[in-house]
């Protein structure tokens, strides 16, 4: 991503709307397995069946093959472009707002509050999105059967419940996206630690910072780091996310897996969800499925900006 003025380039909006969307697929693709295995575990209905991570894994590559895994996974492939097209436009355009000058160096409150308010505005594609992709997770499907596809899915949601229920635990969904504002904090906190233990870096070993995020000026004048640097940076910025907004992934969960609203469904709005959960499991509810998502945090948030930073070397 270097050049030859002084280390900067100029950047293209279209190539980190590309790039992220290519990242994003990568990503998508290496941790489904794990947040399938997350969904089942959450799921009330389904787990009883799972003794630990591990055995939730086996057992749906046991009795529904290794699709079973992957089932779902074609609401958020269709999503991950426009997804990441919030997220990127959305990030870059709350921290501008926060800069007297396109060259000011923004400070990690500005950041973070731009995470937050990125993932407000992605949350009206990934509210609806992962309602379609649990509600197939939360189908067994044996051997020779076939599941329920994405339109099936959506159809029979806007049937039964119409645009509200397509919007179903977007509540939850909203304050969980807040977590973006972790993410970019961790993610640009690391680097800023980093820079200042090693000023100066080699040009072999080098490539320069240029979170999507960042308006252009700002990113085009980074500091220059290692691919470790950034893997490093991007796998821990994943974990943090996930630790500060978790419990409302988990009640998330559990009310887009029941599209019914009535008084007898003890998951049927958010508050009904946290105080039936925390009354009938206790406080540890809340971080039912933490494990597998950690694990699947470091391995796709490294894959996102290994893959990002790539595409974007190669088209500049």
């Amino acid at each position: 991503m270097s050049s030859g003025d002084g280390g900067r380039v100029a950047l293209d909006p279209r190539v980190d709307l590309f790039a992220g969307s290519v990242a994003g697929i990568a990503a998508l693709t290496v941790g489904f397995p794990f947040d399938t295995v997350k969904v089942r575990l959450q799921n009330p209905e389904f787990a009883y069946r799972y003794r630990s991570v591990w055995h939730a894994f086996t057992t749906i590559v046991r009795e529904e093959r290794v699709r079973g895994l992957f089932r779902g996974i074609a609401s958020p492939l269709l999503t991950t472009a426009p997804l990441n097209g919030v997220v990127f436009a959305g990030y870059r355009f709350l921290l501008k707002m926060q800069l007297n000058r396109a060259t000011d160096e923004p400070r990690l409150s500005q950041v973070t509050l731009a995470g937050i308010g990125t993932g407000l505005l992605a949350s009206l594609v990934t509210s609806p999105t992962e309602l379609i992709k649990i509600q197939q997770q939360s189908i067994i499907t044996p051997p020779g059967l076939t599941a329920p596809t994405v339109q099936q899915v959506a159809l029979d949601i806007w049937r039964r419940r119409g645009i509200r229920g397509i919007f179903r635990g977007i509540a939850p969904t909203a304050i969980r996206e807040t977590g973006y504002g972790a993410y970019f904090g961790v993610y640009e906190a690391i680097l800023m630690y980093l820079s200042r233990r090693r000023p100066t870096l080699s040009d072999e070993d080098t490539i320069e910072i240029v979170h999507t995020a960042l308006p252009g000026e700002v990113a085009a004048s980074k500091i220059r780091h290692s691919y470790p640097s950034l893997l490093l940076a991007g796998g821990m910025a994943g974990v943090a996310s996930w630790v500060v907004t978790f419990p409302f992934d988990v009640i998330k969960t559990r009310v887009q897996s029941s599209l019914t609203t009535t008084a007898d469904n003890p998951y049927r709005n958010m508050l009904s969800t946290i105080v039936t959960s925390y009354r009938e499991e206790g406080f540890r509810v809340f971080f039912h499925g933490l494990k597998p998502t950690l694990i699947r945090a470091i391995p796709v948030n490294m894959v996102t900006f290994a893959t990002f930073e790539t595409v974007v070397r190669a088209l500049s």
